[in-house]
């Protein structure tokens, strides 16, 4: 047990002390729907088919804003305590346009019966494009602006690890490793470091939550981001347990952004939610940011006999 907690501590230390550039990472406010955004180890969820999608539009009424679409699946192996993952980001901001297809592996060791440790790895492509020929310039033909298309192509890999019992996660990762050392360029998306922790209150009650603090670093700058959840369920007999049907939960950045989210349950397995960002930078856009997020998972016989207590989408 002591080496392992060494083995994390050291991996820490390495991760942390990497070199990254100013580049900003895509923007989520849903890492708590959904944490493998940052950390691929978090695919290793028990026996079932995960799906998550969400689409993020900020600064609306702004031509040219960014629009962001994120589209996730994964599966565990409960056999080969491994899972399976691939997902598509695509990220588009006045003339430039990105894609980051990604296919991950993760691999879970367990510890006991509701609790283990989890290693993966995602490997792809980052693709990113500026289309200076739609620029429009007050004089034209301006000599000092270039109109031509830019074009980059280069892999991508993210690593991360995550300890998960009943009422805690622990997670530690790096997105954007080919880019440590690099140059900084407009082209290029820079290294990200995150760290978190949360606390989830997972015992088959009418009321569960989760709060969770996560630090975020590149280069100079650190964020801190605390949250918390909230769902609430109700109760459908001595067979199924309680059943989630509705989540209500909000973050606050040390950039000086709230988020406020709600969620509506469609089935046990099936979730429609709605998330606000509203930034309190001085001088910054005032119109909010909206994304609508769509989780769905398909479970395996074995899953079914696991959440039977009311964990359901919680428990992960």
């Amino acid at each position: 047990m002591r080496s392992k907690y060494k083995f994390i501590f050291l991996l820490a230390g390495l991760i942390t002390t990497l070199k990254a550039m100013p580049q900003s990472d895509i923007s989520m406010a849903t890492n708590c729907y959904n944490r493998a955004n940052y950390n691929p180890a978090t695919i290793t969820r028990d026996d079932y088919l995960y799906l998550f999608t969400n689409v993020r539009k900020q600064w609306v009424g702004v031509d040219g804003s960014p629009t962001t679409v994120n589209i996730q699946a994964s599966q565990y192996f409960q056999d080969q305590q491994s899972a399976l993952g691939f997902s598509m980001v695509g990220d588009k901001i006045g003339l430039v346009q990105s894609l980051n297809p990604m296919a991950t592996y993760a691999f879970r060791i367990n510890t006991t019966p509701f609790s283990w440790f989890s290693m993966g790895l995602s490997a792809g492509i980052f693709y990113r494009s500026i289309n200076s020929s739609r620029y429009e310039a007050e004089t034209i033909d301006d000599p000092s602006i270039n109109y031509n298309v830019e074009n980059i192509l280069r892999p991508d890999l993210n690593i991360g690890f995550e300890y998960q019992s009943s009422h805690f996660i622990v997670s530690l990762s790096s997105t954007h490793l080919t880019s440590i050392g690099k140059p900084n360029t407009l082209l290029m998306n820079s290294n990200h470091r995150y760290c978190g922790i949360n606390y989830k209150n997972t015992d088959p009650l009418l009321i569960n939550y989760n709060i969770g603090l996560q630090v975020v670093n590149r280069q100079n700058i650190i964020i801190v981001e605390g949250s918390t959840c909230m769902r609430i369920k109700h109760q459908t007999g001595l067979v199924s347990g309680p059943r989630e049907i509705v989540e209500l939960g909000a973050t606050f950045r040390t950039s000086r952004q709230l988020t406020l989210l709600a969620g509506i349950f469609i089935t046990s397995d099936c979730k429609i939610g709605y998330v606000y960002n509203e930034s309190f930078i001085p001088g910054y856009y005032k119109n909010g940011s909206h994304e609508i997020v769509i989780e769905y998972r398909i479970p395996c016989r074995s899953a079914y006999s696991r959440n039977s207590r009311g964990r359901g989408f919680w428990y992960n």
